[in-house]
């Protein structure tokens, strides 16, 4: 064969996509899975929106779950981030909210998947870049008839979870569809897992205002610049730097997670301690108080009220030590 003088270049191989985040269903679609090129995951019910698993790169859990959490529906998640709207614990008092049930619906009413959105594909640019958001509804038309009986008011939710590599966002947007005002509180109940709470500090809380729910709502000002946990604590701070001056949960000296609130001036700690986890009986193991803590971003000491077709959005963004 006579070989030519001029050989056509070989062709350049098509870039190939780089790799992307994936989202699955559960075989009995009830649950969302999203997991990152570079192995970090996020699971999330639909019955609440709980999210009841985040996960690092190397399998490492954030959240804690209760052993003896019920994720079939028939009741609130014990654990995970568990959605509270539209009250915070039960407010007898208030004409609105009153006949709900203890942190309202959202939290025990089955949403809908909306979709999800991945970040601009990572050619060319860091892995850090990665993140994928998946989006959840609920609405007055999916809502029970009991639920519509109790809280009569025309709304909207939107729940956005944001996976990054190094962080977590949970965001609620509140709508009122309804031709009057009504009020609301907002809380999103996070469940971190740590290894041993006699080694727990939380900063960020130090001058702030809060209720002491332990002894009988008192109000107090928080004088240590390291909360430690000590026995049963459940509390309702108002740090004195805004959402955005972080609160942190340091183990052993050592930053584990940091939050940072957007619209949401309120902190809830929380830990039932020994005599209180035996009393609750999806609480398991009962020794597990020792491997959890709860700090929760809010807006629950007060009441947000929404004029028809306003808004409300609050969110949290939860960043690895």
């Amino acid at each position: 064969m006579v070989g030519r003088g001029n050989k056509p270049t070989a062709l350049a191989a098509t870039p190939g996509l780089a790799p992307q985040p994936t989202v699955t269903f559960s075989d009995d679609n009830s649950k969302v899975t999203a997991v990152l090129p570079t192995g970090e995951s996020v699971e999330v019910l639909l019955y609440g929106a709980t999210v009841i698993s985040w996960k690092d790169d190397q399998g490492d859990e954030k959240l804690w779950l209760s052993e003896g959490a019920k994720l079939d529906g028939s009741k609130a998640v014990r654990g995970g981030i568990p959605l509270v709207f539209p009250v915070f614990g039960t407010a007898p008092d208030h004409a609105q909210t009153g006949k709900l049930p203890q942190h309202g619906f959202a939290r025990t009413s089955r949403w809908e998947f909306l979709g999800k959105s991945t970040s601009e594909s990572a050619e060319g640019k860091e892995a850090a870049d990665l993140s994928v958001k998946l989006d959840f509804g609920l609405s007055t038309g999916s809502v029970d008839e009991k639920t519509k009986e109790l809280w009569a008011y025309a709304f909207n939710l939107i729940y956005s979870v944001t996976l990054n590599r190094t962080s977590l966002t949970t965001a609620l947007v509140v709508t009122n569809d309804d031709d009057k005002p009504f009020e609301c509180q907002v809380l999103l109940h996070t469940y971190f897992k740590i290894k041993d709470i006699t080694a727990v500090e939380v900063t960020g809380l130090e001058g702030a205002s809060y209720i002491d729910k332990v002894d009988n709502a008192s109000v107090k000002t928080e004088s240590s610049a390291n909360l430690t946990i000590t026995g049963e604590t459940d509390r309702v701070y108002t740090p004195t730097g805004g959402p955005q001056a972080p609160v942190t949960i340091k183990e052993n000296g050592k930053t584990r997670y940091s939050v940072v609130r957007d619209n949401l001036n309120d902190v809830v700690v929380w830990n039932p301690w020994i005599e209180k986890a035996k009393s609750m009986g999806d609480f398991a193991p009962k020794e597990g108080y020792k491997n959890m803590i709860c700090v929760e971003a809010g807006s629950v000491r007060g009441w947000q009220t929404l004029e028809p077709g306003d808004a409300f959005e609050g969110a949290q963004t939860i960043t690895l030590g």
